[in-house]
């Protein structure tokens, strides 16, 4: 009987947060993972600990990468390939959060930074990704999608929600064509996590800068939002299984918003206070 291969999974800005947690998820579930960041020492930190995750079975490597810059991208597809022959799931998680200001109190590099990471980072991870994979005959590319994606709004995180709202039709737009292209052999698909209780939600500017959250928005993630560990248990084995292009891998469904605010009373939290 031919042994079964190993699948292998990319995922970009996974040295911790939300990329490192699905890592680990899809290490458990019998992937080979390559993950990537800017940030060498978080890079080296997040591979140790993902060697010990069924070292005897699958394999886990790094390369630094900027998704702002093509050749990275280039270099972690390479990477991937050269190490495990082939990309079975690309992930498009790398990201940053907008300062809490309005559109005409930021920078141009703030502005520029924002749409340079969330929008051309996707953009470019994807357009690797579809090439490497029409070129394989399969694969999964996943674009990570956030606040702005349903065309919600509000003041402070316009030029996120800009780019993400951006990433959600250019996401379905490549699923449209991998259909015309590839007969659906690539899969383009979004992941929707909802509100993730990370660094991610109290700093922007790759960091640098720290938000201070009003308490209302403080009251609303106490309500919808979830460790990233919670969330990958439910998307992961989802994406894992999905065999739909242009399918999107939901958490935080309209039905369990609902629910969240229908029992808040009874189910009080305080993710801030904990932090």
């Amino acid at each position: 009987m031919k042994e079964k291969k190993t699948k292998t999974v990319v995922i970009t800005g996974s040295a911790r947060g939300f990329g490192l947690c699905q890592a680990k998820k899809f290490k458990e579930e019998g992937f080979n993972v390559v993950i990537s960041d800017v940030n060498e020492a978080n890079l080296a930190k997040a591979l140790t600990e993902l060697s010990a995750i069924h070292p005897e079975q699958t394999r886990a490597v790094s390369a630094v990468c900027d998704v702002t810059c093509l050749p990275d991208l280039e270099n972690l597809w390479s990477c991937a390939v050269r190490e495990f022959g082939s990309v079975d799931i690309w992930i498009n998680n790398a990201g940053v959060n907008s300062p809490d200001k309005p559109v005409y109190e930021l920078t141009d590099k703030e502005i520029a930074f924002i749409l340079d990471v969330d929008l051309k980072g996707t953009v470019f991870g994807s357009k690797v990704a579809f090439a490497g994979m029409k070129e394989q005959g399969y694969g999964q590319i996943y674009n990570v999608e956030g606040y702005g994606s349903n065309d919600a709004m509000m003041t402070g995180l316009t030029m996120y929600g800009t780019a993400k709202r951006a990433v959600t039709y250019f996401t379905r737009s490549l699923a449209k064509e991998s259909h015309d292209l590839t007969g659906d052999r690539v899969k383009v698909c979004r992941l929707t996590p909802g509100i993730m209780i990370t660094d991610f939600i109290t700093h922007a500017n790759g960091d640098s800068t720290t938000i201070e959250l009003p308490e209302k928005t403080k009251k609303v993630y106490n309500i919808l939002g979830d460790y990233p560990e919670i969330i990958v248990d439910y998307v992961v084995p989802r994406m894992i299984r999905n065999h739909r292009n242009d399918g999107n891998i939901v958490w935080l469904t309209g039905r369990r918003a609902f629910f969240r605010f229908l029992t808040a009373g009874f189910r009080r939290r305080d993710y801030f206070s904990e932090s």
